[in-house]
């Protein structure tokens, strides 16, 4: 009789503790679900991510390479800028080393604070082999000022089968983030051969699509002398991205400036 009586009272006091426990506010006071924060009252408070933030001089460094590209990209309004000499900031590469070197001089990286930083130069023809030229940059190590890294890559691998190396490079494109040098080898409607970018986006999967800024994708020739067009804010889907490269022997590379960029003042 006297278990039984003990059994109850267990039994009692279980559903008393139950009872309390949602009675008290104090219960919520502390309890977290994916970020949020219920207070006493019921009420949802979104927590800040626990994501590390943005750098804020190395976003002020991209948005100054894109500002000073869109402004070029005005001042050509619409007309063909020439394009044919190595001194020529319209041809491709020149376009996105001289957005890049204009706006440098402010900026450092906080490893290697007295050293200016650099923009590799493409890597020469015979040492990309086998792959077709274009695709690669000089290896040059932050030491030597180099800011970026490879953000993601894409080499056309011919032991896999055409699909395959298609799905590849839309994944690769898929890495593409704001202010990252694209670098590629391409066969497609405007030409072939190598072509330089900056990404002006992130990738946007809404769209599964790329935002850019180039010159010189598109052009023409009048009287033997090259012309190119400046874009900026062209997008165009991961796939058209991925036809361009996804052919053997070529690729691409989206190069990533490092996350310790900070200014110059700051570290002179």
């Amino acid at each position: 009789m006297l278990k039984k009586l003990l059994m109850m009272l267990c039994a009692v006091l279980l559903i008393i503790s139950f009872a309390s426990a949602e009675e008290d506010p104090e219960i919520y006071i502390e309890e977290i679900v994916e970020d949020v924060l219920i207070t006493e009252d019921g009420e949802e408070i979104l927590l800040e991510s626990s994501a590390e933030p943005e750098n804020p001089a190395r976003e002020d460094f991209i948005t100054r390479i894109i500002d000073m590209g869109h402004d070029l990209y005005v001042k050509a309004d619409g007309k063909s800028q020439r394009a044919h000499y190595s001194g020529d900031i319209y041809v491709c590469k020149n376009f996105t080393t001289y957005l890049f070197r204009k706006n440098r001089d402010d900026f450092r990286m906080a490893e290697y604070p007295d050293t200016k930083l650099i923009i590799p130069n493409n890597l020469p023809s015979a040492k990309c082999r086998p792959y077709y030229y274009g695709m690669f940059w000089e290896d040059k190590t932050a030491a030597q000022g180099n800011p970026f890294e490879v953000g993601a890559q894409f080499l056309y691998d011919s032991d896999l089968s055409p699909e395959e190396n298609f799905d590849k490079a839309c994944d690769f494109m898929r890495e593409a983030r704001r202010g990252d040098f694209l670098q590629m080898s391409g066969q497609y409607e405007y030409g072939t051969g190598a072509h330089s970018a900056i990404i002006i986006a992130d990738y946007d999967p809404s769209t599964d699509s790329v935002h850019w800024m180039d010159s010189n994708m598109r052009g023409k020739k009048v009287n033997g002398i090259r012309y190119g067009i400046v874009q900026f804010d062209e997008v165009r889907s991961v796939e058209w991205w991925a036809g361009t490269f996804c052919h053997k022997k070529r690729g691409a590379t989206l190069y990533r400036l490092r996350q310790d960029i900070v200014y110059a003042e700051d570290v002179q």
